[in-house]
């Protein structure tokens, strides 16, 4: 299977327009194309090279999903989140608990928590930053293998029998949320004992894609995400926007709909339409020091 894979990018199959259509576009790129037209393809090393439309069909077999039926997701359900930036107070503990429970190398971090500066005389505020599983996800459009994928109950998975390590997904993300294995993966006997599935990311490839995966093994059977469950402030809500209902670590289940609109919530650079699951409320009335902020300046209202 790894020699596949650098066999592929060893031919330079990657062309730009199949990378866009996925792979079954391969054998429509060749039908289209006129004869004794080369066309353009990514080389080892970077390079732009051209290849003769024919030599394309040969070699678009891939290996089969690594777990067809987690393709599906969850009938019924459609996942979401929302992060209270009120509560959140940077302690990173969410970070910790999914890189716990994924084993995620040091150095990596599938939902970091950012400090975010104020504009004018506003405070600094913490933003953690997930994957926003998006309804309109760049990445998989761009990938030509179909490694990565959207489930109908809202999450954006990586099969990592199929991808390539093209990393055309990770330039296609606006919100810098995926990584690469760039060297042989070091997990530990847990990871390999357990088997891989897309659902939970592991064991680990090298010269392949990761990033945040919403937990869908545990969303499954009704238990909230490791980064949610492992938030002291109960800052990060998650739960079924088809039940309109979401629900943080301290057991607070609220409407979603609600919730949404008396806070003023909002997504990310949605003006991207990308359309993220991941919504955030302000932090007004802030249940906690702002970065660089004590806590008697918060009590005086400074936040």
């Amino acid at each position: 299977m790894a020699n596949d894979r650098r066999d592929f990018l060893k031919r330079g199959l990657m062309t730009a327009t199949a990378a866009v259509a996925g792979a079954s576009a391969f054998k429509a790129i060749q039908a289209a194309a006129k004869p004794n037209v080369s066309l353009p393809v990514l080389m080892p090393g970077g390079m732009i090279g051209h290849v003769s439309p024919s030599a394309i069909s040969s070699h678009t077999h891939m290996p089969p999903a690594a777990d067809p039926t987690g393709r599906n997701g969850v009938p019924g359900r459609r996942w979401i989140m929302v992060i209270d930036l009120a509560k959140c107070d940077g302690c990173g503990k969410c970070t910790e608990a999914c890189g716990k429970a994924h084993f995620i190398p040091p150095g990596r971090q599938w939902i970091p928590v950012l400090v975010m500066p104020g504009e004018g005389l506003s405070a600094p505020e913490y933003f953690p930053r997930p994957c926003f599983h998006c309804d309109n996800p760049p990445c998989t459009k761009v990938c030509p293998v179909n490694a990565t994928y959207k489930t109908q109950d809202g999450t954006v998975l990586i099969d990592n029998e199929r991808c390539i390590g093209c990393r055309f997904c990770i330039a296609a993300c606006p919100y810098g949320a995926r990584s690469f294995n760039w060297g042989p993966p070091e997990d530990p006997p847990e990871a390999a004992k357990r088997g891989y599935s897309p659902e939970w990311g592991y064991p680990r490839r090298i010269g392949t894609v990761e990033k945040c995966d919403f937990c869908p093994d545990h969303a499954a059977m009704g238990m909230l995400p490791h980064c949610s469950s492992g938030c002291p402030m109960g800052a990060i809500y998650f739960g079924d926007q088809n039940e309109d209902a979401v629900t943080n670590s301290g057991g607070e289940t609220l409407r979603l709909s609600k919730l949404l609109r008396d806070r003023s919530a909002y997504r990310h650079l949605e003006n991207l339409g990308t359309e993220p699951r991941v919504y955030y409320l302000p932090p007004a009335n802030r249940q906690y020091p702002a970065p660089g902020e004590t806590k008697a300046d918060a009590k005086k209202g400074g936040a």
